[in-house]
């Protein structure tokens, strides 16, 4: 039997040439779905701290996305970009098993707990662990279309440490990097900046902050 594979949004077409049957059966075409999945690596935010139950950015860009889609929640709170940080994401074995995903699409967003002082001592090291970090996806056998995202606002005075001004220092360098390194950017940072509410705590984002974010990425992925 003659077979000629096309791929399509989200479907792989098997086409059978020649009036081949399969068990017994003429077809013309077998359909079977292929998810694109995406791994949303990240902190707290990431994870949903703040958020009700169920309803972290990840989880609200799944039901975006649809069935055509598997979105990983891979964030870890209190984590750190930088591998010096006092809690860095590298050791992590949430990090193993987002590489073991095996995505076609990694969305990024780190950085928020790396403007802590006992952390951004390191910033010198922000964009070369940041580089390494987006290669050992990039390395991956799904060749995945890796995303960055800047940071979420830090709302004055901030908390726990965290603070808009570093963020601030963060996002142009998260900008060159992506330029270098022919990445997506997604702007979560102006998903929420005139809308402080939606961040009740001035560093997680409520339900509603999630949504905000689940579509600045669902706009991303799709244009839609």
């Amino acid at each position: 039997m003659n077979l000629r594979f096309r791929c399509v949004p989200q479907i792989l077409v098997i086409w059978c040439l020649g009036g081949a049957s399969v068990f017994g059966a003429e077809v013309s075409a077998v359909v079977a779905p292929a998810v694109v999945r995406v791994a949303c690596v990240g902190d707290s935010i990431t994870q949903g701290s703040g958020a009700e139950k169920g309803k972290s950015y990840p989880s609200q860009l799944q039901e975006m996305l649809g069935s055509a889609w598997e979105v990983g929640n891979f964030g870890v709170s209190g984590r750190t970009l930088l591998k010096k940080g006092d809690h860095p994401y590298w050791i992590e074995s949430t990090y193993q098993n987002a590489l073991k995903f095996k995505p076609a699409v990694v969305i990024i967003m780190l950085g928020t707990n790396d403007t802590k002082s006992q952390n951004w001592k390191f910033e010198a090291e922000f964009v070369a662990d940041y580089t390494e970090l987006v290669k050992s996806f990039l390395a991956l056998e799904s060749k995945p279309r890796v995303f960055v995202c800047r940071p979420c606002p830090v709302p004055e005075p901030g908390k726990y440490g965290i603070n808009e001004a570093a963020i601030q220092l963060e996002i142009p360098r998260i900008d060159a990097l992506a330029r270098d390194l022919k990445l997506g950017v997604i702007d979560m940072h102006a998903a929420l900046e005139s809308k402080p509410q939606l961040l009740p705590d001035r560093v997680h984002p409520s339900t509603e902050g999630a949504r905000e974010m689940a579509a600045a990425a669902f706009h991303a992925l799709t244009g839609k």
